[in-house]
């Protein structure tokens, strides 16, 4: 299932967003535990953990208002803005699951176990994974907002778990319903769900073109 490590790493708390495996997106971090992570990381050339917050509306978030499933990340890119704010560039790496958090009053940090994806049947991957990409092009048409690239992307996505993130990644659900596909495991049952939550999404925007 999984397996552990006794190697820490700093944890940056996300709001409003859950990052995938295999995504590269940009975060503004303003709150100074954030920012010192990411001090820490650069500083020592680390990985980092990113985790959303269960309550995104808390601007002092705990160890028990994260996410224990997050994903390790490298960081490609900082920028310190004038204001104070900080602008990152992170890669998800690899899904994984906080076991402890170390004691540390400048951020927070905890160390975690890489969670193992399991994948069945690969003739029902095959099917479904089609299926997942068929319908996200039928989706991007009528979303306006996903970009371009969201496409190509997922069109020369090669396997079917970075198909399935690249997709969960750009749909336009809840935090908890992203969350919830992190966390599934089983990637058949990850792109039942993709799919399932892409067709209720283009019920929805097409009633609200309909309007």
């Amino acid at each position: 299932m999984s397996d552990a490590s006794s190697v820490s790493y700093p944890v940056l708390p996300l709001r409003d967003i859950v990052v995938f495996p295999h995504m590269i997106v940009p975060l503004f971090v303003g709150r100074e535990k954030s920012v010192r992570a990411l001090e820490a990381v650069m500083d020592d050339n680390k990985e980092i953990l990113l985790s959303s917050q269960i309550d995104p509306s808390e601007d002092e978030p705990t160890e028990e208002t994260i996410y224990q499933t997050g994903v390790l990340a490298s960081v490609l890119q900082l920028l310190k803005l004038p204001d104070g704010t900080v602008k990152v560039l992170v890669e998800g790496l690899r899904r994984v699951r906080i076991t402890e958090y170390i004691d540390n009053p400048d951020y927070f940090e905890a160390t975690s176990e890489i969670l193992v994806e399991t994948e069945n049947d690969p003739t029902v991957i095959e099917a479904l994974s089609r299926s997942v990409s068929d319908e996200f092009e039928r989706y991007a048409k009528i979303n306006k907002s996903i970009p371009e690239e969201a496409l190509s992307s997922v069109a020369k996505s090669d396997g079917a778990d970075k198909l399935a993130d690249t997709v969960a990644g750009h749909l336009s659900i809840r935090v908890d319903q992203k969350q919830e596909l992190l966390e599934t495991l089983d990637l058949s049952e990850r792109l039942e769900k993709i799919f399932s939550l892409m067709q209720g999404e283009m019920s929805v925007l097409k009633v609200e073109k309909k309007i």
